[in-house]
């Protein structure tokens, strides 16, 4: 058995769906990377730029390397929504998935070492200086779409890339899943925000998974309207695409994290120093408490109950935040912009904020329940 062959091997007996093999060297799509982020599509991810040289060229990541194994791992699942409403990307669902595929990547650099492909080496999940869909591409791991994604023909685009930059010279992978986009423009056409562009053009500033994870600040008045109830992440562009329609369901793979089961927006908005051990080793723990408090008031907006009216006024009066205090702002005057007892308690919560940013934004809330709400 040759050494590429036995790579695949280890792979797939340790449990990856998927694995091939790259040069490691600048991919077809730096070019692409770079104009994207002159564009100042990238929002606030400023390592994107800071780390600009090291992922348009990987060989500044390991100058010794020669080679990038790209593995996948499937997390298809069925839509995940929480008590009483909200909506959290498939993805995020379960354990998370940094821990999970590093603990098979450790186990995977060792059985390369055991069959003589080891040496310094450097492995990859999703936060390393890498452009890993346009490598994953040339290993052969799927065809890259409009929404920007990888997809797979088994698959679709429903599976997390890892890698391990090897200092041994592999042959690359040839063989490319059969497959395209053609004429299909579902993604681009059902993107609540607009995001995508153009085929594979995404302004991360549009885009709610940037936005409830990524940024940091009040979600703009004109995306927030457009949410419908997503509080982490989204899956929209996966959702209509074709490709992902009959992906396998191996949601036993992670499990659904107790954060998730049991619990619904007004858990998330009123959760407090217990943030970190109510959401411990999920994804979702990544924004932060305020953020994704911030994203409940939000989605509660978009969800209206009486216990969501009730959390909601608790949260404008006496959150610690600034920023969830004006968001339960917004989800009062979304949801229940039509009574009188949230125009009266925005009008307070105007007039009482400390902050005078949060406070501008607190009276155009109330002014927007003149119509009924937004």
């Amino acid at each position: 058995m040759n050494r590429e062959a036995l790579v695949h091997e280890i792979a797939l007996e340790l449990g990856f769906d998927l694995c091939g093999i790259a040069p490691l060297a600048p991919p077809a799509a730096a070019g692409q990377f770079e104009a994207w982020l002159d564009a100042g599509r990238h929002g606030a991810m400023e390592w994107l730029e800071r780390d600009r040289e090291r992922i348009v060229d990987p060989r500044r990541v390991l100058p010794e390397g020669h080679s990038i194994v790209v593995l996948g791992l499937a997390h298809s699942r069925a839509a995940v929504e929480l008590e009483g409403g909200g909506r959290v990307a498939r993805y995020a669902a379960g354990r998370d998935y940094h821990n999970v595929v590093l603990h098979k990547l450790r186990k995977f650099a060792r059985r390369l070492e055991h069959a003589g492909l080891g040496g310094r080496n450097r492995r990859v999940v999703d936060a390393g200086p890498l452009l890993e869909r346009s490598h994953a591409a040339e290993a052969g791991l799927g065809f890259e779409s409009k929404a920007a994604n990888l997809l797979h023909p088994r698959f679709g685009p429903w599976f997390f890339l890892s890698e391990i930059l090897i200092g041994h010279e592999l042959v690359p992978t040839t063989e490319v899943p059969i497959g395209s986009c053609g004429t299909c423009t579902a993604c681009i056409d059902a993107c609540p925000t607009a995001a995508i562009l153009e085929a594979g053009v995404v302004d991360a500033r549009k885009c709610i998974s940037y936005q409830t994870i990524e940024h940091k600040g009040p979600i703009p008045d004109e995306l927030r309207a457009r949410m419908d109830g997503w509080v982490f992440g989204c899956d929209v562009c996966s959702e209509v695409c074709p490709w992902g329609s009959k992906a396998p369901d191996v949601s036993a793979r992670f499990g659904l994290h107790s954060a998730l089961a049991g619990q619904g927006l007004v858990e998330w908005l009123e959760v407090g120093d217990e943030f970190a051990e109510r959401f411990h080793g999920s994804a979702i723990h990544r924004p932060g408490r305020e953020r994704i408090a911030r994203n409940a008031a939000v989605a509660l907006g978009h969800r209206p109950s009486e216990a969501g009216r009730r959390a909601l006024l608790k949260a404008l009066s006496f959150d610690p935040s600034a920023l969830v205090r004006e968001a339960a702002g917004w989800g009062l005057a979304r949801g229940f912009g039509a009574e009188e007892s949230a125009r009266l308690a925005l009008e307070q919560a105007a007039r009482a904020e400390p902050d005078p940013g949060q406070r501008a934004h607190l009276a155009r809330h109330r002014e927007a329940c003149e119509g009924g709400g937004r």
